[in-house]
């Protein structure tokens, strides 16, 4: 049977009174690194000030009102992208010159970022985008292992002890005013395994879509990237 658990329960309480803006920012500032083995690292780019300072921006700009959306669930953060920003599939790139929103990181270009953003832009632009999705990740957290990304499902052993709190943070998200017919998996193989599984067991969504990943996409099928633009669009209509 589904069950809500982990320490979600003032976004229950609050949700009919507050915006998503709200209700984000307090979810972002409540998150806590898991216990992973030492031979790797946690990201929480939600603990720099710095960071949380332009999240709160985003949110403001886009996320201030309590309409439903649908959800869309990549990995987890890279470190040139959200592991920077705190924004999911945006790199200091797009934050500035797209969503228009002044910082001091470092403009390094991100790959998943650049399409997801030629995704959005396909979609009818950021206003009509975020209005009606919000993008968030199976874990909202990132890994580095010795220095580069690496996804939760990388880990050794990683079922032991990352189930739970991967579950914990989706049940968090089913206290929002999300759309409960379908969600889209970002990533088509691991990480909708993961997700499908998950939701055959929790109930949260009727049906969990896969797309494919927008890093293989422009590393491998580049040429073919506007007929996945298209597939994208498709689901998200």
């Amino acid at each position: 049977m589904p069950r809500i658990i982990g320490a979600g329960h003032f976004f229950l309480a609050s949700f009919g009174m507050e915006q998503w803006s709200d209700v984000l920012s307090a979810y972002y500032r409540s998150l806590t690194k898991p216990i992973i083995p030492r031979w790797y690292e946690c990201m929480n780019p939600y603990e720099r000030p710095d960071t949380m300072r332009i999240v709160e921006a985003f949110l403001s700009k886009y996320y201030a009102d309590e309409h439903p959306r649908m959800l869309l669930f990549g990995i987890n953060p890279g470190r040139f992208g959200s592991g920077i920003t705190g924004i999911s599939f945006t790199d200091p790139i797009r934050l500035k010159e797209v969503l228009h929103i002044d910082h001091s990181f470092d403009l390094r270009p991100e790959l998943s970022s650049e399409f997801i953003y030629d995704v959005i832009a396909a979609f009818g632009g950021t206003a009509k985008f975020f209005s009606n999705h919000f993008i968030s990740a199976v874990y909202p957290l990132g890994f580095l292992h010795e220095g580069k990304n690496i996804n939760y499902y990388e880990l050794d052993q990683w079922r032991a002890y990352m189930l739970d709190p991967i579950a914990d943070e989706i049940n968090k998200h089913m206290l929002w005013n999300v759309r409960r017919d379908k969600c889209l998996c970002i990533g088509q193989g691991e990480n909708f395994k993961v997700l499908n599984a998950l939701n055959k067991q929790y109930a949260w969504f009727d049906e969990v879509i896969p797309l494919p990943h927008p890093r293989w996409v422009l590393q491998y099928r580049r040429k073919r990237k506007e007929e996945f633009i298209d597939q994208y669009l498709r689901a998200l209509s």
